[in-house]
C-alpha cells in the first residue's frame, strides 16, 4: 500500500496507476481517521467495484465548531494504516492541516437547504466545512466513485446535492450503516463512552427499531411519531437529546405533522442526535411505510445521479 503525506506525492502516485491503467475505476474513501469496521466495510466495497481504492485520513477543522473536540478527536495513523492495507486499500492519503489549508482557505463551498435541519441546525457552520473539503479531495484524486456510510445520512445528502449542482465527475454511492453485535452503530466516538454511557446509548438502535414497528400504526403522524421515539430515547438517564425528526429523505424538509404516514410511499428518515456526558452520537433510519418493507433500508437506491465517468 502506497502512502502519501502531501499533495504532490499523491498526484506522483496517481499519475502512475492512470498511466498503467486509463481505464481502470478509482474509488475514494473519505475519513477522518480512527478507522473501524464500518470504514473497512466502505473499503470492502470499493475494492469490489473500483481497480484502485483510495481512502483519505483527515480530521477537517473546518467542519468543527469552537466547542466540538477537533482536538481530542482520536488519532492513530499506523493503526489506521494497518487497517486499510489489510482491506485491500491501495493507496492512504494522510495530510497535515498545514498541507491541506497552507494559507487562511477565502473559498468555501456552501450547501443549501439540505443542510439547515439535523446537523447543520445544531452544528452551524459544519457542512461548509465538509463540502469544502470533501470538494477538494474530488478535485485532487478525481475519483470514478466515492463511497459514504449512512450512519451520516445527511451527509451523504449533502454531498449528493453538490456533486449534482456542480455537476462532479463521481458517483456518491451510500453504504449501510455498520452496527455493533448489540446495535449500537459503529463510530469513532463511541471510544469516549464510558461503560454505562455505551450500554445506555443502545436506546438510539432500539428507538429507531420501535419506529419501524410504529410507523405502520393506522393513526400514527409525523409528530406522535417523533414524541413516542423522543420518549423513548429518554428512557436512558443519561440520555440529553440534541434532536429527534421525522423528514423527507433525500431533501430533508418537514413533513406535515398531522398527516398519517402508513400511506406514504415516499422516503422518509427518522434521524437521531443525541449527547451521554461529553459525547455526542448520531443514527438514523430510513422508511417507506407503503412503498415496501419498512424494516429494509436499500441505500443502493439512493444513489441519484448516473456516472459521468463510465
Amino acid at each position: 500500500m502506497i502512502v502519501c503525506t502531501t499533495i504532490s506525492e499523491l498526484k506522483a502516485a496517481l499519475a502512475r496507476q492512470r498511466s498503467k491503467s486509463p481505464n481502470g475505476f478509482i474509488g475514494l474513501v473519505p475519513t477522518m481517521g480512527y478507522l473501524h469496521e464500518g470504514h473497512a466495510s466502505l473499503m470492502r466495497r470499493a475494492g469490489s467495484e473500483c481497480e484502485f481504492t483510495v481512502v483519505s485520513v483527515f480530521v477537517n477543522p473546518l467542519q468543527f465548531g469552537p466547542n466540538e473536540d477537533f482536538d481530542k478527536y482520536p488519532r492513530d495513523l499506523e493503526r489506521d494504516a494497518a487497517l486499510a492495507e489489510k482491506n485491500g486499500v491501495a493507496l492512504l492519503f494522510a495530510p497535515s492541516v498545514k498541507e491541506m489549508y497552507p494559507t487562511k482557505p477565502l473559498t468555501r463551498v456552501l450547501i443549501s437547504e439540505v443542510t439547515e435541519s439535523l446537523c447543520g441546525a445544531s452544528r452551524p457552520g459544519h457542512f461548509d466545512g465538509v463540502g469544502t473539503v470533501v470538494s477538494k479531495l474530488f478535485n485532487l484524486i478525481q475519483p470514478n466513485r466515492a463511497y459514504f456510510g449512512m450512519k451520516d445520512a445527511q451527509q451523504v445528502a449533502v454531498i449528493q446535492q453538490m456533486v449534482d449542482d456542480l455537476n462532479m465527475p463521481v458517483d456518491i454511492i451510500p453504504c449501510e450503516t455498520v452496527r455493533e453485535p448489540d446495535g449500537l452503530a459503529m463510530s469513532s466516538r463511541n471510544v469516549y463512552l464510558t461503560p454505562e454511557q455505551r450500554r445506555q446509548a443502545l436506546v438510539l438502535s432500539e428507538t429507531l427499531q420501535q419506529a419501524g414497528e410504529l410507523i405502520q400504526s393506522p393513526e400514527m403522524t409525523a409528530s406522535k411519531l417523533t414524541a413516542l421515539a423522543s420518549a423513548n430515547v429518554l428512557t436512558a438517564p443519561l440520555a440529553v437529546i440534541d434532536y429527534v425528526e421525522l423528514l423527507h429523505y433525500p431533501s430533508l424538509q418537514p413533513l406535515d405533522p398531522v398527516l398519517k404516514l402508513a400511506d406514504r410511499s415516499d422516503k422518509l428518515i427518522l434521524a437521531l442526535a443525541v449527547k451521554f456526558g461529553s459525547t455526542r452520537l448520531i443514527d438514523n433510519r430510513l422508511f417507506q411505510p407503503a412503498g415496501g418493507d419498512p424494516n429494509v433500508q436499500n441505500h443502493d437506491e439512493i444513489q441519484a445521479s448516473p456516472s459521468y465517468s463510465h
